[in-house]
């Protein structure tokens, strides 16, 4: 898919979800993509006024899982199985994979499988009209927000592993400012929105504080 964020580099790692044209969440996308152009990236994450919260975490939980899709399908060729036995960031943080479903308890497994797991899961879950409903007329259930938290948690362990492993890689292909703009984009809503907690960041925390500033400064000064 001609997405282009690294050019003939790039490839998809799963399929892209889209929206259908005319419906709320298409033009909530179509609005953040605006203010995302413009380089505002703190305007950008921000809930627009007169707008429903759950819609807006909605849309952009899947536009952050197309973005993330893109930017590790970038270095598939780099994240194997032999360079990347385990899936962490860094000697200090490794990353065990469950789903509670079909593998109920914490498993070891490749940065590759890990991210196949992960990326499968995230796809099956805004597919899911029950969590992600098509309706507007069709509440979003109690358990929208956790499931949303559970889905930036994971996808900020992708970003992770990236600039713990991969980041040199990322240089030689000229993307490191892709990468910081997507990372920086993805921190500053996690912040706003309070996603992923301070102890799940801390492996990026030096990253985060350089790219959002004061936003991150203040999220990792709390208490909580």
């Amino acid at each position: 898919m001609g997405f282009g964020i690294f050019g003939d580099k790039n490839k998809t790692f799963k399929p892209q979800k889209t929206y259908e044209k005319g419906t709320k969440r298409h033009e909530l996308h179509k609005m953040a993509k605006a203010t995302l152009g413009s380089g505002d990236l703190m305007q950008a994450v921000v809930l627009p006024s007169g707008e429903d919260l759950n819609e807006w975490l909605a849309v952009n939980t899947v536009d952050f899982f197309n973005t993330t899709n893109l930017l590790y399908g970038s270095i598939t060729e780099f994240c194997t199985n032999q360079n990347c036995p385990i899936m962490s960031a860094g000697p200090e943080f490794e990353y065990l994979w469950m789903d509670g479903i079909n593998i109920k308890k914490p498993v070891k497994c490749t940065a590759p499988e890990y991210v196949d797991f992960l990326m499968s899961w995230i796809e099956k879950l805004v597919n899911d009209e029950l969590l992600f409903p098509g309706s507007p007329n069709t509440p979003f259930p109690s358990n929208f927000k956790t499931e949303v938290k559970n889905i930036f948690k994971r996808l900020f362990r992708v970003y992770a592993h990236i600039y713990h492993s991969h980041f040199s890689q990322i240089q030689k292909l000229g993307e490191e400012a892709h990468l910081n703009t997507a990372f920086k984009h993805f921190s500053l809503f996690v912040i706003e929105f309070e996603l992923v907690g301070k102890k799940e960041l801390e492996p990026m925390r030096d990253v985060i504080m350089n790219l959002t500033g004061v936003h991150g400064e203040k999220y990792f000064a709390k208490k909580k």
